[in-house]
């Protein structure tokens, strides 16, 4: 007679999926606050230049501010709070004020004097 090993790891799987599924949810929340206040860009390589899209939406441009320090591109915008009495209570406040931060290294042989920017639309060009 063979004797064959039990593996009763195979019966809590089911279990664990569930716990790892109920955790995910339980955090959802976080994890979206969390994109939200993520810049989000696009960089496309040209023939000879880098194009980056950055998605600034609900900004001013007067809060949007572009510099180039040490090799490094920094993209900054501020959204400023609004202090306004509401008289209701918030279900769900999810806008984010504050500030945006992105830094993005650059190469040696990128020409900063050649960086040039345009805001339209809530989008950085």
């Amino acid at each position: 007679m063979k004797v064959v090993p039990y593996n009763n790891k195979k019966n809590f799987y089911p279990m664990m999926s569930l716990f790892d599924k109920f955790v995910d949810d339980f955090f959802a929340g976080e994890q979206v606050q969390d994109k939200q206040r993520t810049m989000n860009i696009d960089i496309l390589e040209e023939d000879n230049k880098f194009v980056i899209e950055a998605d600034l939406p609900g900004f001013k441009k007067k809060n949007v501010k572009i510099s180039i320090n040490n090799n490094e591109l920094v993209i900054e915008a501020k959204r400023e709070e609004k202090k306004e009495e509401k008289k209701g209570s918030y279900c769900r406040n999810e806008r984010y004020q504050g500030s945006y931060r992105r830094v993005l290294s650059l190469s040696d042989q990128v020409d900063s004097e050649k960086i040039s920017a345009k805001f339209e639309d809530g989008v950085l060009i």
